[in-house]
């Protein structure tokens, strides 16, 4: 797990300034596919070569069958599925750095400049660093959300026809230096599925989750929008309710 601890330290600051779907789609990514990829996978993929037997003995014949069947061993397709899809996390948390040091910045100049007229004010960040995702930071955020759901459709698709989602015990091929149309077989190929078959399950969840993610946004958006507005009729009525209120007063 050592070579994922830059990645996860980087995702677990998103954690922070994320919704309460994008953080369980993180709790997600941490559990299900980083921990179990580098404390699981290995141990099932690591004989996947060496173990492979073939009815020849022909040199270089199973490693051009192997090429074959697998043009990417499923434990890099994994790291880069999970490197490609955390991306645009990892961009929208460089918005965010930038916008929190920008508006620390501006709190330092109020207080310096405290008789001034300031015209700005922070918007997205409080003293304490926590984010609003709100204006740019949501058009940020959302974008983040629209490209992982795309990352995650193409190396689904991707898997797909490159392997499929069952390992096939029998592997026959017919390359050069094969003498002849060899026949091979894998090791352990129904524990191969089973996990292939999990990750498939867990890629299925973060991309329903990021689904899930941006109507949830785009609800709160449009709930905060509603909230602000209020009717023009509201505010023509009010004054002049609270005028003849008054007048009731004078005439009492």
């Amino acid at each position: 797990m050592g070579e994922w601890g830059f990645l996860s330290s980087l995702l677990d600051k998103v954690q922070s300034h994320s919704s309460v779907i994008g953080k369980v789609w993180l709790s997600v990514l941490f559990i299900f596919r980083i921990m179990i990829l580098g404390a699981g996978a290995d141990k099932v993929w690591s004989d996947e070569q060496s173990n492979m037997i073939c009815n020849t003995k022909q040199p270089g014949c199973k490693n051009v069958c192997y090429d074959h069947a697998f043009p990417i061993s499923h434990i890099r397709f994994w790291v880069l599925q999970i490197i490609f899809v955390s991306t645009p996390t990892l961009i929208y948390l460089g918005h965010v750095m930038h916008v929190i040091h920008k508006e620390n910045k501006l709190r330092e100049y109020m207080e310096k400049h405290s008789g001034s007229a300031v015209v700005k004010s922070p918007k997205y960040s409080d003293e304490k660093g926590h984010i609003q995702i709100k204006g740019n930071l949501l058009g940020t955020y959302m974008t983040s959300i629209f490209f992982r759901i795309l990352l995650e459709i193409a190396f689904i698709v991707g898997q797909y026809y490159l392997y499929g989602f069952i390992m096939d015990p029998l592997v026959v091929c017919s390359r050069a230096p094969c003498p002849f149309t060899v026949e091979c077989y894998m090791s352990r190929p129904t524990e191969k599925t089973v996990f292939i078959l999990f990750m498939l399950v867990v890629s299925c969840i973060s991309l329903l989750l990021n689904v899930v993610e941006i109507f949830y946004l785009l609800c709160s958006r449009s709930s905060r929008r509603k909230s602000k507005t209020v009717p023009a009729s509201a505010i023509a009525i009010y004054p002049r309710l609270n005028g003849d209120s008054q007048m009731k007063k004078l005439e009492a």
